[in-house]
């Protein structure tokens, strides 16, 4: 998955318009774009989303936080509808995805699910505590599949009045728990995903900070616009010459596990690099 398109809950006319686009998943928000006296019709809008046919979409929901009171009612109302994935915001720490995946384990029993079904991206940044925290997710849950950051609610726990410059660029806060999520991804061996572009109509910005993205080590970014899809897909999809190398190598290790160096066009190639190649290889799954 390269792109992750939010969708408000209860929208039935954006969620259809997201699913004839090309984004690899949809995260069907419950939390920030649904006002509270709206939260439970939007409950029911989502639980018919989630009965549409698939197609080649995965669908997330974003449940409201665990401080709101309204995670287990949000849960509640749509896993008996077999939502891909649960994403999770302001996650303080490691603990709140393990109550997460411990809430899950009783609703996929409790509707005949196949334990461990449903995949967790937590969205790790967006309290100023939680900074405090990405380096401890390794091992948390099986469940999770993601860390993404965010800077909007992170502004505002700093109580900051911007968290970008006059040109769009990331101020210096922001720019240390984007840093400090990719080093927890890393950690954790789960997925960094990057946090949506908020420039609505420069495509060209969206594609700049999607390649940037991939060029650091994310494997995925969030999306709010529908228009922003292909920009952030062509972004990390790798390139003719970046296949055929990492090919190369994966060929010149073969079947090789204790091959520890190779010589290639006279470099030395050894086990990171065969890592990269690997990483882009299996980028080329849609999965």
């Amino acid at each position: 998955m390269r792109s992750l398109l939010f969708v408000p809950g209860d929208s039935a006319r954006k969620f259809a318009r997201a699913r004839e686009c090309g984004a690899d998943a949809l995260i069907i928000d419950l939390e920030d774009s649904v006002a509270l006296d709206a939260k439970e019709a939007a409950r029911r809008e989502t639980a018919a989303m989630l009965q549409s046919p698939r197609g080649h979409q995965k669908l997330f929901v974003r449940v409201n936080a665990f401080d709101t009171g309204l995670t287990a009612t949000d849960l509640a109302a749509v896993m008996a509808y077999r939502p891909d994935g649960i994403a999770l915001p302001k996650c303080d720490g490691p603990e709140q995805v393990r109550r997460l995946s411990h809430m899950l384990d009783a609703l996929e029993a409790a509707h005949g699910i196949e334990p461990g079904r449903t995949l967790i991206l937590s969205i790790v940044t967006e309290t100023a505590a939680s900074l405090f925290c990405l380096g401890n997710y390794r091992g948390c849950s099986e469940r999770l599949w993601g860390m993404m950051w965010g800077a909007e609610d992170l502004a505002a726990s700093f109580g900051a009045t911007a968290n970008r410059d006059a040109h769009g660029n990331v101020l210096a806060p922001y720019r240390l728990a984007r840093n400090l999520c990719l080093a927890g991804a890393a950690t954790a061996g789960v997925v960094a995903v990057d946090t949506v572009a908020v420039t609505i109509d420069d495509l060209a910005a969206v594609e700049q900070e999607a390649r940037e993205a991939r060029r650091d080590g994310f494997m995925a970014k969030g999306v709010i616009h529908p228009k922003h899809v292909e920009p952030v897909n062509a972004a990390f999809r790798p390139s003719e010459q970046e296949i055929a190398w990492a090919q190369r190598i994966s060929e010149a290790f073969g079947n090789q596990a204790d091959l520890g160096v190779v010589k290639i066009d006279g470099q030395m190639i050894d086990k990171p690099h065969l890592r990269a190649a690997e990483r882009i290889l299996a980028s080329l799954s849609p999965s």
